[in-house]
Order: C-alpha cells, then structure tokens, then sequence
C-alpha cells in the first residue's frame, strides 16, 4: 500500500512544491482516521487520536514538510485536519461520555474555537476533502455549509463517503445529495477501497 500511494502521489506533486489538503466533515465523520491511515501509508505513524466522543479533534492538526522521494524527485506536502464542523455544541452531549460538567462545559468551549479556526483556515487551503458519514443523512446543514464556503473560494473538492463497512452505509444516497462533485466511498478503518480514494485526489490535486 505504501508504494502504491508513493507511486501515485509522486504524479501529483511534479509541478507544485507543496500542496496544502484539508479535511472537513462534520465530528466523528472519519476526518482524523483519513488522515492517519495516509500518514500509515506514507510515514508509518499516526497524525491524531480518534475517540467515539464527538469534538476529539479541537485543533488545527497538521503534518508539515511531509517529504517523499522518488526516482531521484523530492515532494513536499501539508496535510491538515480540522475539528469537525458542527452548527451546535452543547456542553450536556459530553456529559453523557461521564464528563464533569465544568470539564464539559470547557471542552464545549474547546469546540467553539476548534470550529471558528477551521473556518479561517480554509483561505489557506488548495484543496479539501470532505468527509461525510455514509450511515447519516448527507442533507445536513453541516456538510452544505462547508460545500458553500469551499464553493465561494473556488477550492477544488472530492467527496468522501466514509463507513461502507457498516450495513447502513448509503453511497447513492451521497451522490444523490451531491450530484455536482467526485464522491468516492471508503472504510478509513478498514481501508476499503483506498486506492480508489488516491486516484480520485490524484485527479482533484491535478485541477489545482
């Protein structure tokens, strides 16, 4: 799997030095799992911990400088994954996950922030991967409001549907909701499918 995402990612990066990839999707959609499954592939270690508890990720999180090299060419990319998009936080929702309520409240607060910068950090971006969980409704607030805001900056755009895994999972029910974009259906935990998922960022970075 490593020489395979080496192989098509020394394609992607001939004519630009560094190409800044952003993850976005709504909390718990797989944004961090992505990113650590690439990170496997490329560097063989983690980007961030995934927890079942929404919000885990509530910093910017980015791998600079990732370089690698091949047939004699040297790449240079930034990967970036951003806490996840939500149109509400509540601190109550981390209560359940036995959370005290000043330490909920605090990790509400977190949140707030996290979301607030990935926001500004979409200026910075060349492109975006959008996460959406196939198991949900895709005609959420969230992922139309992150779709708006990319389309406004002109950012080129590939949709994940992430947890084809699971017995609910829906990809046409994705494509339905988003008929303008790329979608391409991945397990980032089981690594289903992701050399399709290479292939279609091998496309999408090459428009940039």
């Amino acid at each position: 799997m490593r020489n395979f995402a080496r192989r098509i990612f020394a394609g992607i990066f001939k004519k630009k030095g560094e190409v800044k990839l952003g993850f976005y999707g709504s909390p718990n959609a797989g944004k961090t799992s992505l990113a650590n499954r690439i990170c496997q592939d490329w560097l063989g270690e983690d980007l961030g911990s995934v927890s079942r508890m929404p919000h885990e990720t509530r910093e910017i999180q980015v791998k600079e400088k990732v370089i690698l090299e091949r047939d004699g060419k040297r790449i240079e990319f930034k990967l970036i994954d951003t806490p996840g998009i939500a149109t509400r936080i509540d601190f109550e929702d981390f209560m359940k996950f036995g959370m005290k309520k000043k330490m909920a409240q605090g990790r509400a607060k977190e949140a707030t922030q996290g979301i607030i910068e990935s926001i500004k950090w979409l200026d910075d971006m060349d492109a975006v991967v959008v996460m959406i969980d196939s198991t949900a409704n895709p005609y959420s607030q969230v992922n139309i409001t992150i779709l708006g805001n990319l389309v406004v900056r002109n950012i080129p755009v590939l949709v994940v549907a992430n947890k084809i895994d699971l017995k609910k999972s829906n990809i046409k029910k994705v494509q339905g909701a988003f008929p303008d974009y790329e979608v391409v259906g991945i397990s980032a935990k089981s690594g289903e499918n992701i050399e399709e998922f290479y292939e279609e960022l091998f496309k999408l970075v090459r428009k940039i």
